[in-house]
């Protein structure tokens, strides 16, 4: 395969090869790549801008041994998507910072940046800049993406009140699942050549860690019912401690019931191989990247005819905590089990 060094291109060279036939699809992008700073406008369109941003460290967040670049850099860009999404907003564009060390050359990068040019297509968003430099550690992602809302569709983390709904989309665990089953062959291959990782009847499994995708059709259809949220979070970092954010934030309490979590039997299935609790893993194990959000009683009847959403408790007043009703009518208090990046 062919390999060309990222210094016969040099920094602008390179994001002038990556980056070269890029097209624009939003209106509201005036100027991309190209020049000092990208242009948008969106003055007369009524709406307000969201801003998200998320850094990816190589040893940190991905480990280059079983991720393909290809699925990392649609991941990489998937998961800022997700951010916006989560505000009830619209992904527009998005910048992408690179730092990058020797061991990565030209055919690397566009490896990476291929994944991040299909997720933007798929999503509709413009590639309007970004920057890269030289690294002493690997690899590091850095994405800053745009959106928009109306202002009264903005959802926040603080609206959440008494006797509301809490849902969730999707299932909860099966990325933590998939990050489980990827370290463990690489356990078992590593230095001996003739193994080769099993992964038979838990492909769905990969595919959630590997390539997750944001849920802009949820976002769809509850405007489609009518349904404006009153909270709402993505799910990255486990499900307890975003709810515990909403919580927080809105000044309430909580109770979820164990047997309402939606749980996919592959997962299921290998946490009984591995012996970890898949309870534990739904409720802390992060990077689903599916959305929690508390809606009115009163939209229940709206909320039940769409597919992909469960209902899992509801919202009480704060001195009553933030519990876990059990199968057998036990409650347990949430914690925040979830991904620390500064935890040694």
């Amino acid at each position: 395969m062919q390999r060309t060094e990222i210094s016969t291109l040099g920094e602008f060279g390179l994001i002038k090869h990556l980056t070269k036939d890029l097209k624009t699809k939003q209106t509201s992008t005036k100027k991309g790549v190209g020049d000092d700073c990208a242009v948008m406008d969106f003055n007369g369109e009524g709406l307000q801008v969201l801003m998200t941003s998320d850094m990816l460290l190589e040893g940190i967040h991905f480990n280059l041994e079983y991720v393909p670049l290809k699925h990392l850099g649609y991941k990489a860009a998937v998961v800022n998507f997700s951010d916006i999404y989560a505000m009830n907003g619209t992904p527009t564009q998005i910048t992408v910072n690179l730092g990058v060390s020797k061991r990565f050359s030209v055919e690397d990068l566009e490896e990476l940046y291929s994944g991040i040019r299909l997720a933007c297509e798929r999503y509709g968003v413009d590639i309007v800049g970004g920057d890269t430099c030289s690294s002493m550690t690997g690899l590091t992602i850095s994405i800053t993406c745009l959106g928009v809302a109306k202002p009264d569709e903005i959802v926040y983390r603080n609206g959440a009140k008494q006797n509301d709904l809490i849902c969730v989309t999707g299932n909860l665990g099966t990325a933590y699942m998939g990050l489980q089953l990827l370290e463990r062959e690489r356990l078992v291959v590593q230095g001996n050549d003739k193994a080769t990782p099993d992964f038979q009847g838990k492909e769905y499994l990969l595919e959630r860690q590997l390539k997750p995708e944001a849920r802009r059709d949820i976002i769809e259809k509850l405007r489609e019912a009518g349904i404006h949220p009153t909270a709402m979070m993505d799910i990255s970092d486990g499900l307890s401690s975003e709810l515990l954010h909403i919580c927080g934030q809105s000044g309430v309490g909580c109770a979820i019931y164990e047997d309402k979590l939606p749980i996919d039997y592959q997962a299921v299935v290998l946490a009984e191989e591995m012996n970890l609790n898949i309870v534990t893993c739904a409720l802390n194990g992060g990077e689903d990247y599916e959305l929690l959000f508390t809606c009115s009683l009163n939209d229940y009847e709206k909320l039940v005819p769409i597919d992909d959403i469960y209902l899992i408790g509801h919202i009480t007043k704060q001195e009553q905590g933030t519990l876990l009703v059990g199968r057998n009518g036990e409650e347990l208090p949430l914690k925040a089990q979830g991904f620390n990046a500064f935890e040694g």
